[in-house]
């Protein structure tokens, strides 16, 4: 099988995508200014505490004030096995200033959840430098592993402190453990010192880049080719490669072809259908998936398929497709949270377990924990997976200007990658003009954001780019076209990229 991660930049955001055999299984998206926020540590000031809701708020900086529950330290450690006596909820008072970590980034109205509980992530240890909890992975079973592991750690940490072994850490010896142990250390040691003449509202210490994220998490399990789109991305990965034995220099490649990477290797038209509700099925059913405010609804539906032998035969086997395609969307798409689904009635029991299983083994395959409860008498399976990066949704869409937040409409991001994909082909093409037709609102965010000024001064440096803009134009639609004439007739309202 082969097992491709494609990493590229484009209109100023940064995607990774894992592919297995040319079909993508997970994509990672973050905007050049707008990076993931979770992990972050921000000096804060304590503005509003709310008793009955055992929480605090907190100003941060961010665009709205961050959520600071006091009652669930100890939760943040239920999903490992281990002992100690994780801090309590701090004694606070408003206008006190605390360092905070981001656990959840803001989505929609809510602002930032954060935890006074700091912890520093490395590719085999969790450095926890003021809570007392020893904890490990429960994916490594083996018990006198686990004892020993949890030894060597044990003698790594200082009073108060505590470190949770990752499932990496199976894999290493006590050196590696030590080495990185340290390095994390070093690094509390700066954030402590940053603190300390930072202002409210600084951030103190930010989460690694994405390629180093998809390197310390994702990589491994045998990837066979590395496809890297720019040259400074390129020489990232290859040093973070250095740092790994299972991924070797050779196995990177430098992208040099004259089109987008992810449109030369098929992977830009799987990346867009993200943004559809409708995911059709193997066998002729499809899906339609919802995001609501508390959750996310999908729908199974047979569509096309009718099957051979009887009702309850074709609605078991739609069911089984579809358990097998959610899980792979929840992933692909990163949807966290609840998640309902509506599967299509059943009558015998048997199928419905069979169904359940077939949702739980799909869902093992995630790096992202779930929980799946049983299916009940309506054939409505209800599970919980934790987000580990940004909604795919959040990046390809955005609410819709004209309809008062109540649908959505592609993104600004999404569109200028779409126009600049079509712009390449036209100059692989040879073309030394490109002219783009848009809605005039599209034509501003393409001016003002610079999504394609990386391009224009780069390398379409000796090309010319024209816009024209359409008032009737619905924000959504634009065209590409090339020319090579010597005088192009173009509209007064015409305007060249930058």
């Amino acid at each position: 099988m082969r097992k491709e991660w494609f990493f590229d930049r484009l209109c100023g955001a940064e995607i990774a995508v894992y592919a297995e055999d040319g079909k993508i299984v997970e994509a990672v998206f973050e905007r050049g200014n707008c990076a993931e926020l979770t992990g972050n540590i921000y000096k804060g000031k304590v503005c509003n505490l709310v008793p009955g809701m055992q929480a605090a708020f907190v100003s941060c900086g961010l665009e709205r004030n961050c959520y600071l529950p006091l009652g669930e330290c100890a939760a943040r450690f239920t999903s490992y096995d281990g002992e100690g006596n994780p801090v309590h909820a701090p004694d606070l008072k408003e206008g006190d200033e605390i360092l905070v970590q981001i656990v959840k980034p803001p989505r929609g109205t809510k602002g930032a959840k954060v935890t006074c509980d700091l912890s520093f992530v490395g590719k085999t240890l969790i450095y926890l430098p003021q809570t007392d909890f020893l904890g490990i992975s429960r994916k490594i079973v083996d018990p006198q592993v686990r004892e020993q592991l949890l030894r060597d750690a044990d003698k790594l940490r200082e009073k108060g402190a505590g470190f949770i072994v990752r499932t990496a850490a199976e894999e290493v010896d006590k050196r590696h453990l030590k080495i990185e142990s340290e390095y994390l250390k070093r690094v509390w040691n700066s954030v402590e010192k940053a603190s300390r003449t930072a202002a409210v509202g600084d951030v103190v210490y930010r989460e690694f880049d994405l390629p180093f994220k998809v390197m310390r998490d994702s990589l491994g399990g045998g990837v066979t080719r590395i496809y890297v789109s720019d040259k400074t991305t390129y020489e990232r990965v290859v040093q973070l490669a250095r740092m790994r034995a299972d991924v070797g220099e050779r196995k990177i490649t430098l992208y040099q072809g004259k089109r987008e990477m992810l449109r030369e290797h098929g992977i830009s038209e799987q990346l867009h259908k993200l943004a559809e509700r409708t995911v059709p099925l193997e066998n002729g059913g499809y899906l339609v998936i919802d995001k609501t405010e508390a959750m996310t609804v999908i729908d199974v539906n047979t569509g096309k398929f009718v099957g051979d032998v009887d009702l309850e035969s074709t609605v078991y086997e739609t069911n089984l497709v579809a358990a097998r395609e959610i899980a792979r969307q929840v992933r692909l798409r990163n949807i966290g949270g609840l998640v309902a689904v509506d599967f299509i009635d059943m009558a015998e029991e048997e199928h419905r377990r069979a169904v359940d299983e077939a949702l739980e083994t799909a869902l093992a395959l995630d790096r992202a924990k779930s929980r799946v409860s049983p299916m009940g008498d309506m054939c409505v399976t209800m599970f919980t997976r934790k987000r580990t990066n940004n909604d795919a949704a959040d990046f390809f869409l955005q609410t819709c200007r004209h309809c008062n937040g109540l649908g959505t409409v592609f993104s600004d991001i999404f569109l200028a990658i779409s126009i600049r994909g079509d712009i390449s082909d036209f100059f692989a093409d040879d073309y030394r003009a490109v002219i783009v037709d848009c809605n005039r609102d599209l034509m501003r965010s393409l001016l003002f954001k610079h999504y394609l000024s990386e391009e224009v001064r780069g390398v379409w440096s000796d090309r010319r780019i024209y816009l024209v803009p359409h008032e009737d134009w619905n924000y959504q639609k634009f065209t590409v076209r090339g020319d090579n004439a010597e005088v192009l007739s173009l509209p007064d309202t015409a305007q060249i990229l930058y």
